[in-house]
């Protein structure tokens, strides 16, 4: 076994339990796990970059899962600002964004529909509706031009628009007004 092996092992044993409970007083004991288990993780990838003192390691671990919480928080507020802005459409004429439990059901349901989609498709909305990117950058992503970014998200957001109103979703007419003009604002479509 490497000395990189034994050492890393070594400090697993030994920190595992502190960074999950680092990880649980600050994001709750449901993904302290993964927080945990990404830094290590991360560790593994980093390995030359591990403090050479025993005494710094642990700290320098609580460093990085201190990363990777704000990069969940981060990725979560994304999510939220584009399940909110998926959320202007209505839910069989009922407001989706009444009660949680509503909220919800919403979410499940834009997300069923969204994975019905092709990959290229979720793409595009993804990068425009999620990582609030404008077309010019979007395309700067997927290795084509502007014109044909924009062409691809109009086509994505109408396939998009189908799928909710197969799946239930109503849409009013005011909604789909409002998300086109914002989306337009910001170099979306």
């Amino acid at each position: 076994m490497s000395e990189q092996v034994i050492r890393f092992t070594q400090m697993f044993d030994t920190c595992y339990e502190s960074v999950l409970r680092y990880a649980a007083r600050r994001v709750g004991k449901d993904i302290a796990g993964d927080i945990a288990g990404e830094t290590f993780s991360i560790a593994w990838r980093r390995f030359p970059d591990l403090p050479q003192e025993d005494h710094n390691v642990l700290p320098w671990l609580y460093g990085v899962a201190r990363n990777v919480i704000a990069n969940e928080e981060r990725r979560q507020r994304r999510s939220g600002r584009l399940t909110a802005r998926l959320m202007n459409l209505s839910w069989s004429g009922r407001a989706v964004t009444g009660d949680h439990g509503e909220h919800v059901t919403g979410t499940m349901a834009l997300e069923a529909v969204l994975s019905r989609l092709s990959p290229m498709d979720q793409e595009i909305l993804r990068l425009i509706g999620w990582e609030d990117l404008p077309i010019s950058q979007a395309a700067i992503v997927l290795k084509c031009s502007p014109a044909a970014a924009a062409v691809r998200a109009r086509r994505a957001r109408r396939r998009f628009v189908a799928a909710l109103k197969d799946h239930g979703v109503a849409i009013t007419h005011s909604a789909a007004l409002t998300n086109r003009s914002t989306w337009e604002e910001k170099g979306h479509v």
